[in-house]
């Protein structure tokens, strides 16, 4: 019995690329950095980062209000609920200073991150 498995390659080939893809995900350095919002404040406002790296944030909102962290410099925008967390990742980051703030009191809800080369 002969059996044709050209039907399956594009099965094969998508099987593959996803493989790649993990294997790439789970090769890139990633650093956490925990921020806390309190008195509609980031703690802390600057935070010294890796380059080349992706940054895993864990924010933390003790305040009684909602607020959105927001930045275009890192392409990210999250809400986190009065007395909730957030969590989400941004970068590989390359070596430069990248603004972020709360978009719902950007008068005190500021911040940067910057992001070194090695050394």
């Amino acid at each position: 019995m002969k059996i044709d498995l050209l039907p399956l390659a594009p099965f094969a080939a998508l099987g593959l690329a996803a493989l790649a893809l993990a294997s790439a995900r789970a090769e890139a350095p990633e650093t956490t950095v925990k921020l806390v919002l309190e008195n509609h404040r980031f703690t802390p406002a600057t935070v010294e980062v890796p380059a080349g790296q992706r940054i895993h944030v864990e924010l933390v909102n003790h305040d009684g209000a909602a607020e959105e962290f927001d930045s275009d410099d890192l392409h990210a925008e999250k809400d986190v609920a009065p007395h909730g967390k957030a969590v989400f990742t941004v970068g590989p980051l390359a070596p430069g200073t990248y603004h972020f703030m709360g978009e719902l009191h950007a008068a005190t809800a500021s911040g940067e991150f910057h992001a070194v080369a090695p050394r």
